[in-house]
């Protein structure tokens, strides 16, 4: 297996990639190089990756384990998105000193402020361990096979980690047809130095993400600090900025339309395999689902923060964390309609079945295999999505949840260890759910998520707790007024709100203190009916589906063998390349690849959550004080778009041009291409990005950090 993908690349799609597309394997890149460097690189493959001396690579890293950063001087300056900074940023701010509203410029670096948290992970090298996985599994099948499978990647990781001073990870590729074991640097001494206000970093809010033309200046920066030996330490006092391997300069030359683009970080999940059955589900089931039960928790988080300001600053990131997917999940849905993506993979599956019949490559019934497995899993789509996102939608819920294997302990085997540890996981879920908790927006997120499980999920699927309590066996009306009764008698009589009462009970733990506990009660009865009765359903069908997957995989190799493809994106680091580029979204309609300061002060609502904008900017605008961040045409341009290939987790990539200068951080993609993580767009695709110039005039006019500026190596 191992010398078939090496043959054809380091990837797999169902189609022959283009420039523009593919999110490719940073030790492999110079499967593509020629390419690269057709479309402008002027950089050396051992510039983009080399394990021996410093390379792109090390300026890039994985931030806050979601996002990505990059280090853009000689003192460990990072820069990422303000989206991905947000809840350090939040969690820093108070209402007396809202760096959240208001900005913040660390004008020197006893300025800079510790975030907690938040950790920056440098990738150190890519290796193939295929063969010693498979060696590993020998024969096996199933779940002995599974076992064999993780003990040996475990047994890789531990080797790998240098007795604990590296992080190791073993990643899936190709869905399992090869296994890469990466190794990083982890530091967790990060600082926040600088941000714009919120009215900025999050400009045009709900209304204007993943849309295009697009006015944010959607950046933060922070830094990284390590030990006296410029190695990972805990935060302290006497560490040091990082000496970087490797940063990016800074160029403010501009770019025009067609100029060579490359992005290198940390994509999140792709799904490009995914047959037409698993698209039909996610339209008919899960993605509406998705989307009706984020509308009323947004609706309800928002009531409340709007009425007070210390409410909006504890639950602000996750709202803005809930809002992204919400819209996401709307325009996916949109767009794989639009784009006929069911019809076009029935199209892919079609030619593929008939491959394998004409070739007798073995894959004839794959198809069937897999119509039949979501048909089979469709009863339960739903209630999986309504367990995870209404269930676990009040604080709660989500502490209360985390009794439930203790009181599998206490009931069957108590243990003191056992007993011990699970106390400790519910200590723990309860310290993490409360920086999270208001009472007035708990209660009503719990009130209507209650009902809506009640109104959506299928009668004969809902845990007992309906029946025995919440109802009553003959009472059927689930009227707003029962629910809200139920709630308010539940925070009335649990022991997980009050500190001194959930200490007690941690103290000693007993079956009657949970049996009179309501919170507990209601947790254990969705937490046992779905983990007894659909979650084996949802894990044999994920094997299933894994197992289909890795042959689908595999053959399309074998069908389009000679090829270069790419694979899945999997949280590991990616080269995207191709071109600044303009699009027409729909007939008659033509977007610029930039736009404009006086585009965003067009937007300009006074006092308006979304489009109000700070005076300072305003008065800047107004005298054209725009230094020499300006573009050749005298405007200060905001965002621009390439065609790169992206997805969630490319949040702070930096945008670099052929000399290897960071022109440009990436935050978002394009509404018509919203389909992307299952099918890639050449026509739609786009990038939006913060163009440098807009985020150094922000820092130096507008926060008067000229500091941070002198720190970077600015080239005109």
């Amino acid at each position: 297996m191992k010398k078939l993908l090496f043959a054809i690349g380091a990837a797999l799609l169902t189609h022959s990639a283009k420039a523009d597309e593919g999110m490719w394997i940073p030790s492999l890149i110079g499967k593509n190089y020629e390419e690269m460097k057709r479309l402008g690189l002027k950089l050396s493959k051992d510039d983009l990756y080399n394990i021996n001396n410093a390379s792109l690579k090390d300026a890039v890293v994985q931030f806050g384990g979601g996002c990505t950063g990059e280090i853009i001087s000689s003192k460990g300056l990072l820069l990422t998105n303000h989206h991905c900074g947000y809840g350090a940023i939040a969690a820093l701010s108070s209402v007396e000193k809202n760096y959240l509203d208001n900005g913040y410029w660390a004008k020197s670096m006893s300025e800079e402020l510790p975030a907690e948290g938040i950790t920056a992970l440098f990738l150190q090298n890519i290796s193939d361990v295929t063969e010693q996985i498979n060696a590993a599994v020998g024969n096996a099948q199933g779940d002995e096979a599974a076992k064999l499978m993780s003990e040996g990647i475990k047994k890789i990781e531990k080797e790998a980690s240098n007795s604990g001073k590296l992080v190791a990870n073993v990643k899936e590729y190709f869905n399992g047809n090869q296994y890469l074991l990466l190794t990083y640097k982890r530091y967790t001494d990060v600082r926040f130095v600088a941000a714009p206000p919120k009215s900025l970093g999050k400009f045009g809010g709900d209304t204007d993400n993943w849309m295009w033309p697009r006015h944010t200046s959607d950046f933060s920066i922070f830094r990284v600090y390590a030990g006296k030996d410029n190695e990972p330490a805990a935060y302290s006092k006497d560490n040091e900025p990082l000496k970087p391997k490797k940063y990016l300069p800074v160029s403010i030359k501009g770019n025009q339309e067609k100029d060579f683009a490359m992005i290198m970080g940390y994509p999140g999940r792709t799904n490009r395999y995914e047959v037409s059955y698993g698209i039909d589900l996610a339209l008919a089931e899960t993605n509406p689902a998705i989307v009706d039960i984020r509308t009323e928790r947004l609706a309800i988080m928002k009531k409340h923060m709007d009425a007070d300001k210390s409410v909006y600053l504890k639950l602000t990131s996750r709202y803005a964390s809930i809002a992204n997917y919400w819209k996401y999940y709307i325009g996916q849905t949109e767009q794989l309609k639009r784009l006929k993506v069911v019809e076009q993979k029935k199209a892919e599956e079609k030619i593929f079945s008939q491959w394998s019949a004409d070739k007798k490559a073995g894959y004839d019934n794959l198809m069937q295999q897999y119509e039949k497995m979501y048909a089979d899993y469709k009863p339960y789509a739903k209630h999986a999505t309504y367990y995870s996102e209404a269930f676990r939608a009040s604080c709660l819920a989500r502490i209360a949840s985390a009794v439930e294997p203790l009181e599998k302990v206490l009931r069957t085997s108590p243990v003191k260890d056992s007993i011990d540890k699970y106390v400790k996981v519910l200590k723990m879920a309860r310290s993490m759910n409360m920086k999270d908790y208001d009472p007035a927006t708990d209660k009503d997120l719990f009130a209507a998520m209650s009902k809506m499980y009640y109104n959506n999920v299928s009668k004969n699927q809902l845990p007992d707790i309906y029946q025995e309590v919440i109802l009553g066996k003959d009472d059927q009306d689930a009227s707003n007024e029962l629910f809200q009764a139920y709630t308010k008698y539940v925070y009335k009589n649990t022991c997980l709100l009050d500190s001194a009462e959930f200490e007690s009970f941690c103290t000693k733990p007993t079956l009657s203190a949970i049996k009179r506990d309501p919170a507990l009660q209601y947790a254990i009865s969705f937490v046992r009916n779905f983990e007894s009765n659909y979650l084996p359903k949802i894990e044999s069908m994920n094997k299933q589906k894994k197992d289909l997957s890795k042959q689908y995989a595999k053959g399309l190799m074998e069908m389009k063998k000679g090829q270069l493809f790419y694979p899945d994106a999997n949280s590991t680091m990616r080269i995207s390349y191709g071109q600044v580029l303009a699009y027409a979204p729909q007939d008659a309609v033509m977007y610029k690849h930039f736009t404009t300061l006086d585009g965003l002060l067009a937007k300009y609502k006074a006092g308006d959550d979304e489009f109000d904008l700070p005076q300072d900017l305003m008065q800047l605008h107004q005298k054209k004080d725009f230094g020499q961040y300006a573009d050749a045409d005298g405007s200060i341009h905001t965002c621009f778009i390439t065609n790169n290939d992206i997805t969630g987790g490319n949040s702070g990539s930096p945008v670099i041009n052929a000399n290897g200068e960071l022109i440009g951080c990436a935050f978002d993609g394009n509404w018509e291409a919203m389909s992307g993580d299952i099918a890639f767009d050449k026509k739609y695709k786009r990038t939006i990005v913060a163009d440098i110039r807009f985020i150094l005039f922000l820092i130096d006019k507008m926060g008067g950090a000229h500091n941070l500026i002198t720190e970077m190596d600015v080239r005109k």
